[in-house]
């Protein structure tokens, strides 16, 4: 009994104790309050002087004053903010610090930040995540901790013109003023080398293209892009063995000559034409060297640019170990004398049928990069942005571009990629029937070597078009075709001949028939 009268009475005695400390928060809360109430008309009043000192006081007095203030709140307020740009100043290329940055808060960011962005990894199985806008992230350096908060300004929709929209983006970096030493250098170093090291890791190449419109911002580059998955190599291209090992060894001396070329003062750059007909494998030596050498592929559409100004632009936002290629150049503009031919065309049909708004119309869609804006991008001193960069134009007619386009310095090597030989077959044979030898290769040899046919053409005759196509039915379908163009080539031939001997039968007697006449 004793006992349960003691626990009653120290279960009073606590419930006790709880009230008068629930009690003690109110009244110190309302103390609180009620000092604040108090302290509004001082505040006010000390608001109102200050506006009254910036407005009447003289510049001097108020630097004076300005001066003490930031003393006193730095005095309480002992953080400093560190701000990285995604763009900075009046430049037109991304920080590099930015990008780095990025990278390796992605690392950390999935395991401390609330709120992320997603896209698929480099194995495309796995999901990498990035800060979302606005977030922030606590990392931690020698015991110190920091924070980083990835920020946006501006509005999110796209502009009507070229110019740069206000919307911007950029990192603070928010630590105490005691460790300003240890974060400026080491710190921020470290974060620079880590960042790098990730984006090499986790790097994807990737196949850009540009789109029409010229719309550019901080927020939305020109170029858009897809992960680059073409499976071609040099293994796998259909040419001579000694060929191919000429272009690879080119292409990787070039990687590796980066000292060179800044001894001999030359931007680190190289040329490349790719000609011949239709069909015989320019697009994939362009995806074999990218699969080489590990490098971007930035497909530009010259007809798809408005002007120079906006060409300089497209060069400016391509990235070091990449390929810049223009497919078909001589299709792509008008780069050497049928632009004027164009224009007087364009001034006849405007007498004819005046209409200045679809003249206007067709100005603002058509193309104005020139012969000497597009030498300018190859050569020029905005060609030496950036680094480790090909240049590859392909065309079917070579004899079709102007001079100063090909010469050596702007294409350094030309490959000619010409009809199918008896060793480029081998390869293909390697390829899509997994054979190396068999006894009508013999008779294909003959063959290949009196037509003209394409690698395409032969590995469409290699490909299997149903279940029933077995090796033996390809290869016979191969000779057939390779039989039927040897017949055509005769035919053609004998028809040209027949026409060249009529010519010249005219031509004697459209000679013969003057001379009786004069005489």
């Amino acid at each position: 009994m004793f006992h349960l009268f003691s626990s009653l009475k120290n279960s009073s005695t606590q419930g006790q104790l709880h009230q008068n400390r629930t009690t003690g928060m109110w009244m110190g809360a309302a103390s609180m309050a009620g000092s604040w109430v108090a302290a509004g008309p001082t505040i006010a009043s000390f608001m109102f002087v200050w506006a009254m000192i910036q407005q009447y006081c003289p510049q001097a007095v108020l630097r004076f004053f300005k001066k003490y203030w930031r003393r006193l709140m730095n005095y309480f307020h002992p953080y400093i903010q560190i701000s990285i740009h995604e763009f900075a100043g009046e430049r037109l290329k991304r920080s590099e610090a930015f990008i780095a940055i990025e990278s390796y808060l992605s690392k950390n960011s999935s395991n401390t930040a609330k709120r992320l962005k997603a896209e698929i990894g480099k194995d495309s199985t796995n999901l990498v995540f990035s800060m979302d806008d606005h977030e922030k992230v606590t990392d931690e350096f020698q015991g110190v901790k920091v924070w980083w908060v990835l920020n946006r300004t501006g509005s999110s929709t796209k502009p009507d013109n070229s110019y740069p929209s206000p919307d911007k983006r950029y990192y603070t970096l928010t630590f105490h003023k005691k460790h300003r030493s240890l974060i400026t250098e080491p710190y921020l170093k470290y974060v620079l080398s880590e960042g790098k090291e990730i984006r090499v890791r986790n790097r994807q190449r990737k196949l850009f293209t540009n789109g029409s419109g010229g719309r550019w911002s901080y927020s939305h580059t020109m170029w858009s892009h897809i992960v680059f998955e073409h499976p071609a190599t040099f293994d796998t291209l259909a040419m001579e063995a000694e060929k191919k090992q000429e272009i690879m060894d080119d292409l990787q001396t070039f990687t590796s000559s980066k000292d060179f070329y800044a001894r001999i003062g030359k931007a680190w750059k190289r040329g490349y034409l790719l000609y011949g007909p239709p069909g015989t494998g320019k697009s994939t030596m362009i995806a074999a060297m990218a699969n080489l050498l590990n490098y971007d592929i930035y497909d530009l559409e010259l007809t798809a640019v408005k002007n120079n100004t906006e060409l300089r632009k497209l060069l400016i936002e391509t990235t070091s170990k990449s390929i810049i290629v223009i497919e078909d150049i001589d299709c792509s503009l008008d780069l050497t004398g049928q632009r004027k031919k164009k224009e007087e065309k364009l001034k006849d049909d405007e007498k004819e049928k005046p209409s200045k708004e679809s003249s206007n119309k067709e100005d603002e869609s058509s193309s104005k990069v020139t012969l000497s804006g597009l030498l300018n991008f190859i050569d020029g001193i905005w060609s030496a942005c950036g680094g480790e960069r090909l240049i590859v134009f392909t065309t079917n007619y070579v004899e079709k571009l102007d001079p100063a386009l090909i010469r050596t310095g702007r294409m350094d090597k030309h490959i000619e990629l010409s009809y199918c030989s008896f060793e480029s077959f081998l390869v293909l044979a390697k390829n899509y029937l997994n054979l190396e030898t068999h006894p009508l290769f013999d008779q294909i040899k003959e063959l290949i070597e009196d037509v003209n046919i394409t690698p395409a053409d032969v590995a469409e005759n290699l490909m299997p078009k149903s279940p029933k196509d077995d090796l033996e039915k390809r290869i016979h379908k191969l000779i057939q075709t390779l039989q039927e163009a040897k017949e055509a080539a005769i035919v053609e031939e004998s028809q040209e001949a027949n026409t060249a001997e009529s010519t010249t039968t005219y031509l004697q007697s459209q000679t013969e028939g003057e001379g009786s006449s004069s005489s």
